[in-house]
């Protein structure tokens, strides 16, 4: 499996628009997830249809109109995105659960390359369908306030302008490498996986 950009540009505008729920912003125009984090709008729209034609999201039209998620995003699971997206998680076809496709090797059941496949296609799906966009919009939030970051789509104050989110570029400069997440305990595979995926990030 590789992520895309659309699979990522996806990913990006979902956590954006769980951080404006929790913000209490009811909609984001797609000038303002584009923006935010230095995305061009044409491919977002499109890639916010496909996340509308699947209910993870909803739109209003209208001068003052966008997006907002479809669902809670304790509902939205990462990798169903990630499947709806770029396809199937699976690294070869004859060990995919949603796009089985049979191999060359004359015995399956026997093949030593599928077996492998199979634990790695096993050690994603545990990692992108255990977390949620509430787990990531979380970890966001959080490590945006322990570094005093200004919280994106904030409700303004009056009088003055609402903050807007710096650069994604600007602001993993200003981040560091420092900072996990605790889940106390011995972590397992998939947490170690996912904390080389994700490094500062991690979950």
């Amino acid at each position: 499996m590789k992520l895309s950009k659309k699979g990522e540009y996806a990913l990006r505008s979902l956590i954006n628009l769980g951080i404006a729920a929790e913000m209490n912003r009811k909609l984001v125009q797609v000038s303002e997830l584009a923006e935010s984090e230095q995305l061009p709008v044409k491919f977002l729209e499109q890639i916010l249809q496909a996340l509308k034609e699947a209910g993870i999201v909803e739109s209003q039209r209208g001068k003052f109109g966008g997006y907002r998620l479809g669902r809670p995003a304790k509902k939205i699971y990462i990798g169903e995105v990630v499947r709806l997206i770029d396809g199937p998680l699976a690294p070869i076809g004859c060990v995919s659960q949603t796009a089985y496709e049979p191999c060359t090797c004359p015995a399956e059941a026997h093949c030593g390359l599928r077996m492998l496949m199979l634990d790695v296609r096993n050690a994603i799906a545990a990692i992108l369908d255990r977390y949620t966009l509430a787990d990531v919009v979380e970890i966001t939030l959080r490590k945006m306030r322990r570094d005093s970051v200004s919280l994106p789509f904030s409700a303004a104050v009056a009088g003055v302008e609402t903050p807007s989110r710096l650069p994604a570029r600007i602001a993993r400069q200003r981040l560091g490498k420092k900072g996990k997440f605790p889940r106390g305990g011995r972590s397992t595979a998939a947490e170690g996986i996912l904390h080389h995926i994700l490094g500062e990030y991690s979950i």
